[in-house]
């Protein structure tokens, strides 16, 4: 008997170490990590440089400009997969800690969109320092709130291309679709939902009136309140509009959307971006079906189990079948084919 247990003992510990080897392999990159520290007047900045393997000749650079919330430079290691497609098509990936994340210092929740492109500017300068950098191919890869960020850098920077994934373009107007769409996916009544709109509206009227803290804390409760560090970077930000500002790209534009996102109108910004990008060759558009705001598949996104799954036993198939193929297909196509002319 003795025997027996020991046996499937050791049955279970081969198992599991091979399962550990299984994932710590998949979960290894082709590529160079290197850690970095920016100084800057506002504080020093960390973050991940990320290379090819072998190169012989200088390589282009992707910065990564992060949407909303308290990320790290690896977008808890989201990010590498992209990064290993990227060296692997000879290119770098910058990507920073967020302001009070990691080593970076301050807080990125008393930043306005402002301040985010003078520390993307300031991280182009920090890169365009780099030797093993061609500053002729230096580009972008923003999501979602870097919708606000990358039109305002493009007017500022010469950009050698832009990757948008799932940008907003009106703060507001994002807000309320994304409690109409929550809500409706929720299988929360019209009814329902048309009262936490009127809700958030009193809200955006408390915003431009400039009221405190306490004064909106009174108005929504403290149950629903959002923490004031929270309202004073909505106070700053709520205005944000891309719509302007997206004329000013002049180099070619991906732009990446999922057809069930419920975070941002799809549509609108579809329009936005055809109606402004000119010469509209510039820019190229991918809608992918069953997809959601983060590129993930439906079924994905909506499963935490399927996520961690994934994410540890496939990270490279974690986001939709398509999203890394246009990518490349846009660095060694579209993107190359400007360069040239």
């Amino acid at each position: 008997m003795k025997k027996k247990w020991g046996i499937i003992l050791l049955i279970i510990l081969l198992f599991l170490g091979g399962t550990g080897a299984y994932v710590l392999h998949q979960n290894t990159f082709a590529m160079d990590e290197k850690t970095v520290v920016i100084e800057s007047p506002q504080g020093k900045l960390t973050g991940i440089l990320t290379l090819p393997k072998t190169y012989k000749d200088k390589v282009g650079l992707v910065l990564f400009i992060h949407g909303d919330g308290p990320i790290d430079a690896t977008h808890n290691d989201g990010y590498k997969p992209l990064w290993e497609r990227l060296a692997s098509l000879g290119y770098a990936s910058l990507s920073l800690d967020k302001r009070g994340i990691g080593g970076s210092e301050g807080n990125w929740l008393d930043q306005s969109i402002d301040d985010r492109v003078q520390e993307a500017q300031q991280a182009l300068v920090w890169a365009r320092q780099q030797p093993i950098i061609d500053t002729s191919r230096i580009g972008i890869w923003g999501a979602s709130q870097a919708g606000w960020v990358v039109p305002k850098l493009a007017d500022k920077e010469s950009l050698a291309f832009s990757i948008l994934v799932s940008p907003a373009i009106n703060w507001l107007r994002q807000g309320e679709y994304n409690t109409r769409s929550q809500m409706a996916k929720e299988g929360r009544s019209s009814d329902e939902i048309e009262q936490q709109v009127k809700v958030d509206n009193k809200v955006k009227e408390l915003l431009k009136s400039g009221v405190s803290y306490n004064e909106y804390v009174s108005f929504v409760g403290k149950k629903d309140a959002m923490s004031r560090e929270r309202w004073t970077f909505v106070s700053q930000n709520y205005t944000a509009d891309a719509t302007e500002d997206i004329a000013n790209f002049n180099s070619p534009v991906l732009l990446m959307l999922g057809d069930h996102d419920v975070n941002i109108d799809v549509k609108e910004t579809e329009k936005v971006y055809l109606e402004s990008v000119r010469p509209y060759e510039l820019l190229r558009v991918k809608v992918l079906p069953d997809t959601e705001h983060s590129m993930l598949p439906t079924k994905t996104a909506d499963s935490p189990l399927r996520t961690l799954l994934i994410s540890l036993f496939a990270p490279r198939d974690i986001t939709k079948k398509g999203y890394m193929d246009e990518i490349t297909d846009f660095l060694q196509n579209v993107y190359a084919n400007q360069e040239i002319q």
